[in-house]
């Protein structure tokens, strides 16, 4: 059992440095995406829906502080807008946030 246990850090290293690869956008979610983008247009949309300034600090501040159902309606938003999540993104809500994923190990 002891020689198995470093096979597990594999994975778990190389996720780590998927995620960190600038400007890939592996671990950002279609929000996350729509305002790493800096698109005047669709900040406007997002920042009118969450009544704030349009700029990417105060969308984040109203985010924070919004509710869960508003923050799926943005997320669903910039899917909409044509946004897709990283891949790691999508792993962590279908594997990890379902609560799948644990109990599968």
């Amino acid at each position: 059992a002891k020689k198995f246990e470093p096979l597990l850090l594999l994975p778990i290293g190389f996720g780590g440095l998927l995620s960190n690869i600038p400007e890939a956008g592996l671990a950002l979610t279609a929000l996350e995406s729509l305002l790493a983008h800096h698109d005047a247009g669709q900040l406007a949309v997002i920042a009118a829906k969450l009544h704030c300034a349009p700029d990417v600090h105060a969308i984040k501040e109203a985010l924070a502080l919004a509710l869960p159902s508003v923050q799926n309606q943005m997320e669903n938003l910039a899917v909409d807008m044509g946004y897709t999540p990283g891949v790691l993104a999508l792993f962590y809500k279908v594997a990890i946030g379902s609560g799948v994923a644990p109990l599968v190990i």
